[in-house]
């Protein structure tokens, strides 16, 4: 990606065209557009919360918090061995935080950050980027939060880019990229707040809220 520099209104409006950039890796300075042929989204009606991870959000083992550790969520997610996220789009994101279109939902125990996820918003589309997890079901438990969140923000769309077999399991399903456009083209008109939840939930009501627990 070359030419004129990357700023974060740029940044929205291509996300509101659907595409979204990558990096090839955390050492790479070029990104790349991507408009995946098959695009992965959860149904927010529809996230799957199985027995074993009822009971886990039941235990409350974790503290749930949001956008108190953005960008140490953003550095979890990247720090894996082979990552997407270079120093570009890690500029990116914490200006778009900053402009209040980039959240984080964390997972915390104590003072110690466990897992995470973040995204970005516009209108009621929510752009799921990526998470990160240093304990068993941290990033589960913070998707959970998140769908839930969503739900009462009002959000229509929950876009995960790509599905895994990890995503698969809560309930993500890949759907053509004619379908998604329209999907974003109405998500976009929608008036949603992720900060509409004021407090985080406790784990019953967002278990009640849930239909898809078996």
């Amino acid at each position: 990606m070359s030419g004129q520099p990357l700023t974060p209104d740029i940044l929205l409006n291509a996300y509101a065209s659907g595409v979204f950039p990558m990096a090839e890796s955390r050492d790479d300075p070029e990104l790349f557009w991507v408009d995946p042929r098959l695009r992965g989204v959860f149904d927010l009606d529809k996230f799957h919360i199985s027995r074993s991870l009822a009971r886990r959000i039941r235990q409350e083992p974790f503290q749930i918090r949001t956008n108190t550790a953005f960008m140490d969520v953003v550095a979890g997610c990247a720090e894996r061995d082979e990552t997407w996220i270079n120093a570009q789009l890690l500029d990116l994101y914490e200006k778009l935080h900053g402009m209040g279109h980039a959240h984080s939902l964390e997972v915390w125990e104590g003072d110690a950050l466990f897992g995470g996820v973040y995204g970005l918003t516009i209108g009621g589309a929510f752009f799921g980027e990526s998470m990160f997890s240093r304990r068993k079901d941290a990033s589960k438990i913070a998707l959970a939060y998140l769908v839930d969140r969503l739900r009462i923000g009002g959000f229509t769309l929950f876009d995960t880019q790509f599905i895994t077999p990890h995503l698969a399991s809560l309930g993500a399903t890949e759907i053509p990229r004619d379908a998604y456009h329209l999907l974003l083209e109405q998500a976009l008109t929608v008036d949603a707040d992720f900060l509409r939840q004021s407090e985080t939930p406790a784990a019953y009501s967002v278990l009640q809220r849930n239909t898809q627990t078996s």
